[in-house]
Order: C-alpha cells, then sequence, then structure tokens
C-alpha cells in the first residue's frame, strides 16, 4: 500500500510538474511569439549617458546613433537631430552604414522618422536650407544634364519638405513630370512624393492613370499611397479619384492591380479587387474609418 501511495505522490508530482513547466513555457512562447501587439524591451527614452557621451563623438557617428535611436522611435532623439544637424552639413556622408539606416528610415512607418531622415540627408548632402539654394539648383532641375538634374529636384524636393519654398519647389519640380526623358519624370514623381504638399496629390493621380511608364505609374501610387511624405489624411484626399480609376475600363491591367492595392494601403481595408464592393464601403465610411498609421494617432 505504501509503495502505492508514494508511487502516487511521484506521479502528482510529476504531473503538478509536468503542468507548471507547460504554463511557463506557454507564458515564454506567449511573450517571443511573432504575433500580437508590440512588445517594449524599454522605455526608449535616450539614455542619459548617450547624451553626455554625444559631443565627444564625431559627426558622422552621432548622426548614425541618433538616427537608429529615431527609427526605433527612443524618445529625445529627433529632438537632438533638430539640434545638431546644422553643424552636420558637409561633415557627415552616407556611406554604408548611415546609407542602410537612412533608408531604413525613410520607408518608417512615422512620418517623423521619414523627416529625420531627409534632415540627415540634407546634412550629407551639404546643403544649405535657403532660398539661395534653390535658386543655384533651379537651373539644373529645368534643363539640366541627367544626373545634375535628378539631383537638382531631389534637392529641392527635401528642401521644400523642410519649408524652403515648398511652393516654388512644387512649380519647379511640376515642370518636369512631362518631360519625354523617364528617367528626369521618374525623380521628378519621387520629388513631388518627398515634397509632400496638398498641391502635389492631383499631379501624382494624373501621372499615376495617364503615364506611358509602368515604372512611372506604379512610383506615382506608391507616393500616393505609402512612401513620401504626405500624411494620412492627406493621402484620404486622393480616394474619390482612385475610386474612379477602379471603374476606368481603359487602364490596363496591371495598373488597375495598383489602384486597389493603394486603396488598401490608404485605408487599411482588405476589400475584393471589385469596385463596387470599393464605392459601397466608402460611402458608408467616408473619412470614419479607423486610424491606420502613426500620423493619425
Amino acid at each position: 500500500m505504501f509503495i502505492f501511495a508514494l508511487a502516487g505522490v511521484l506521479a502528482a508530482m510529476l504531473f503538478l510538474g509536468t503542468r507548471t513547466a507547460r504554463a511557463a513555457w506557454e507564458e515564454i512562447a506567449q511573450l517571443l511569439s511573432l504575433h500580437g501587439k508590440p512588445e517594449p524591451a524599454s522605455a526608449n527614452v535616450l539614455s542619459e549617458h548617450e547624451i553626455e557621451v554625444l559631443d565627444q563623438m564625431a559627426p558622422q557617428s552621432q548622426a548614425e546613433l541618433l538616427l537608429e535611436r529615431s527609427i526605433n522611435h527612443y524618445r529625445g532623439a529627433n529632438d537632438q537631430i533638430a539640434a545638431r544637424v546644422e553643424a552636420w552639413r558637409g561633415k557627415i556622408k552616407l556611406d554604408d552604414r548611415l546609407n542602410n539606416l537612412f533608408m531604413t528610415a525613410l520607408n518608417s512607418d512615422d512620418l517623423r522618422v521619414r523627416a529625420a531622415a531627409i534632415e540627415v540627408d540634407i546634412a550629407a548632402r551639404n546643403l544649405e536650407k535657403s532660398s539661395a539654394t534653390v535658386d543655384r539648383l533651379e537651373p539644373d532641375a529645368r534643363s539640366g544634364e541627367q544626373g545634375p538634374r535628378a539631383n537638382a529636384l531631389w534637392d529641392i524636393g527635401l528642401l521644400g519638405n523642410r519649408g524652403v519654398e515648398p511652393e516654388r519647389a512644387a512649380q519647379i519640380i511640376l515642370a518636369s513630370i512631362h518631360d519625354s526623358n523617364v528617367n528626369v519624370r521618374y525623380w521628378a514623381v519621387e520629388s513631388l512624393s518627398y515634397l509632400g504638399t496638398d498641391e502635389t496629390i492631383a499631379p501624382l493621380l494624373e501621372v499615376f492613370h495617364d503615364d506611358g511608364s509602368p515604372m512611372i505609374r506604379e512610383r506615382a501610387a506608391c507616393g500616393l499611397a505609402q512612401s513620401g511624405m504626405l500624411s494620412e489624411r492627406q493621402r484620404r484626399t486622393a480616394v474619390p479619384r482612385l475610386l474612379d480609376f477602379a471603374d476606368d475600363q481603359s487602364l490596363d491591367p496591371e495598373t488597375r492591380k495598383w489602384v486597389y492595392q493603394a486603396l488598401r494601403d490608404i485605408t487599411g481595408q482588405s476589400l475584393p479587387h471589385d469596385a463596387a464592393e470599393w464605392r459601397n464601403w466608402y460611402s458608408t465610411n467616408d473619412s470614419h474609418w479607423n486610424p491606420v498609421t502613426r500620423d493619425s494617432q
């Protein structure tokens, strides 16, 4: 009897131990899962130590550290970038590491991180944020050789986004969206996307619908839907025209697919590639759907 009782106790302990181990593992598995809401690793605050040592670092290292922290949404990182970026101008370069950080930041879901990337790029390109710089760049942007023209268009778009004569920047860039050179049109569309003002939306829609190059149409769609510096609220204003595009049988199948992708990116809705369903959803939820980006929070 004693042996059976002891066996029962051991079995119970083993069972309890197994249950405890299983519960512990399930908790660990849940914490490590790729599914669910973001799980903070820390308070995401730029540490006092990091701030103290910044002045001892070279501008290149400062830019790398702070842009990486901005990408990871560390509080204080963008403030430090704003305070230091003018001193970086002409002293940093987009080497492999900083360029990788720049591209990651430029594709962030947070427009403030994208803005930090633009500030770093302007500093690396040694551009003074002034009307005089736009004066210097305008001739190349309007009629320069392909390489200098593309660079000038990009530079003017970035400067305009950071508040340097944005209306003038739009006029200069818009002069190139119908250029016969597809590479010039490409950089004009990219520059409009990163200029990010209200007046860029209608031209981007026009290019998306009418440009003869699939590559250019696709870049215009991306600029309207996801890339660039348009806010979520600005992107929403493109939805009525995109719904018209969804009904437009003159568009080729690839462009119509991009229309639905743009609608999904802007609204966060996963609806079939059916214009009637999208119109029905929009008429019911016009401008009242839930925010889908950090910009709208």
